[in-house]
């Protein structure tokens, strides 16, 4: 059974390594019912264990119902402990929520910036001012769209910053990019209706749209975003949703040319565009790219959040609607949560007003391209010419492409045993099989140490893997 493997240098206990590579291969059907174990005495030999061990991690198995004895015959597999894979997120991936539960775990969860970055001297002055300073009526009830002074100073920076075109009274804050999500389902997608959208796309919010009974017409990427020859002019869509300036995870940029062809084809079919700007900021090479929003105000909803800026903490981002979508929108807003945390919306008012966000902007592009820098030479070192990158040009991640790899849930939980957490692309396909060996290595909050030490690891598992699998 060379196919179970030990590592002494994990805190898991062996007879739990034990167990749980049988468990997963019997639930997988890679193991199937019927099958004969080896005796404890032989696999404590193979895997240089004491035989007690083997024994306990068997024993568990028997009772839990995934193993049988038969007396004088040995131990099998029982009947009916296969279980059929859905399109679920994996288990690996559900544990450890975050890296800060578990500081062992080197996690290239993308889309995190440095937390140890956030400005705080500045953030916390500011606050101080704003408790201190506002009127009373700070501490009630708000405006559902949000505060008047956030909506007026960033929609100036947008247009400075972005070429966003809008009015003050366009902007709904939100809490977060996934509000806004929810918020353009709940006023744009009936049930069964069609959204275009890119693929591969973030699976939450696939499940978003989906969940307010959007069908999902895929458009599969390239290099430089969403493939729009591709798109069916049968198709009339509740919108297409795409994120032009820098796609996730695959990373192009969609090119004048497409954003042209997909302004027209929306006008053609009245259909909205749904534009996520989720990370643009971040461009390291050549100069920012514009919005797309900006060719088309009226027929382009803009999506933007300061998780990535600034700190997922702080729970703000915006929407920015058409003219014809915003009482309606602002209706819903109400509906959602009333309104969002007004003492923050005023302090980040005041922290883009005074030129803080800009500086900080200005000094974590330069921080996080030396990090970037830093992660594609360790997996050039480690990988030489087995890794392509991807996608490296904008952001907090890029993408690695392995030869001859397959992130098959089993050697990613695998990974995560051995202490990293990695996200695969074809978690984000709605077609899959097109991206088994691309992974999103995200740098944003992950140290030059850390770094250096993931890509090791991820190597070292690689290379075990494939032998035990040939």
């Amino acid at each position: 059974m060379t196919w179970l493997t030990i590592d002494r240098s994990q805190k898991t206990p062996l007879i739990r390594q034990i167990y749980k590579q049988l468990r997963t291969k019997i639930l997988s059907g890679e193991l199937s019912g019927g099958y004969r174990l080896p005796s404890t005495r032989q696999l404590a030999e193979e895997l240089e264990v004491s035989r007690n061990v083997v024994l306990e991690a068997y024993d568990q198995l028997l009772a839990e119902g995934f193993l049988e004895g038969k007396q004088g015959a040995g131990t099998f597999v029982a009947e009916g402990a296969f279980l059929k894979k859905t399109n679920t997120i994996p288990s690996y991936m559900l544990e450890e929520n975050s890296s800060m539960k578990n500081k062992n775990i080197i996690d290239f969860r993308s889309g995190i910036p440095s937390l140890d970055q956030f400005p705080r001297k500045q953030w916390g002055q500011l606050a101080k001012r704003v408790s201190l300073e506002t009127d009373h009526s700070l501490f009630g009830y708000d405006s559902p769209e949000g505060r008047i002074e956030l909506r007026t100073v960033l929609s100036d920076y947008l247009l400075r910053t972005r070429g966003v075109e809008c009015h003050p009274d366009q902007l709904v804050i939100t809490t977060g990019a996934t509000q806004a999500m929810t918020l353009i389902a709940k006023l744009l997608i009936s049930a069964n209706d069609k959204v275009i959208i890119e693929d591969p796309i973030t699976h939450e919010i696939q499940t978003i749209f989906q969940s307010y009974g959007a069908s999902l017409h895929p458009i599969r990427v390239d290099e430089n975003g969403m493939d729009t020859n591709q798109i069916s002019h049968e198709i009339k869509p509740a919108f297409i949703f795409v994120t032009p300036s820098h796609q996730f995870p695959i990373g192009g940029t969609l090119p004048i040319q497409r954003r042209i062809q997909l302004i027209e084809y929306a006008r053609k079919v009245d259909s909205y565009i749904v534009e996520d700007d989720y990370d643009s900021e971040f461009r390291y090479e050549g100069p920012s790219i514009s919005s797309l929003q900006g060719l088309d105000p009226n027929r382009t909803i803009y999506i933007g959040t300061f998780s990535k800026i600034l700190s997922p903490a702080l729970r703000l981002g915006y929407l920015i609607l058409p003219p014809a979508l915003v009482e309606r929108g602002r209706t819903l807003k109400y509906f959602s949560d009333l309104h969002t945390p007004s003492l923050e919306q005023l302090t980040l008012a005041l922290f883009i007003k005074e030129g803080h966000l800009e500086k900080h902007i200005f000094r974590m592009k330069k921080f996080y391209r030396k990090r970037r820098n830093f992660l594609k030479e360790q997996l050039y070192n480690e990988f030489g010419d087995n890794v392509n990158i991807h996608g490296d040009s904008t952001g907090l991640h890029l993408v690695a492409e392995f030869e001859g790899v397959h992130f098959t849930d089993n050697l990613l939980s695998e990974l995560h045993d051995h202490g990293i957490k990695l996200y695969p692309v074809e978690l984000h396909t709605i077609n899959k099989g097109l991206y088994s060996n691309h992974l999103i290595l995200g740098f944003g909050n992950l140290d030059e140490v850390k770094l250096a030490k993931g890509v090791t690891k991820l190597k070292r598992v690689l290379l075990k893997y494939q032998k035990v699998t040939q």
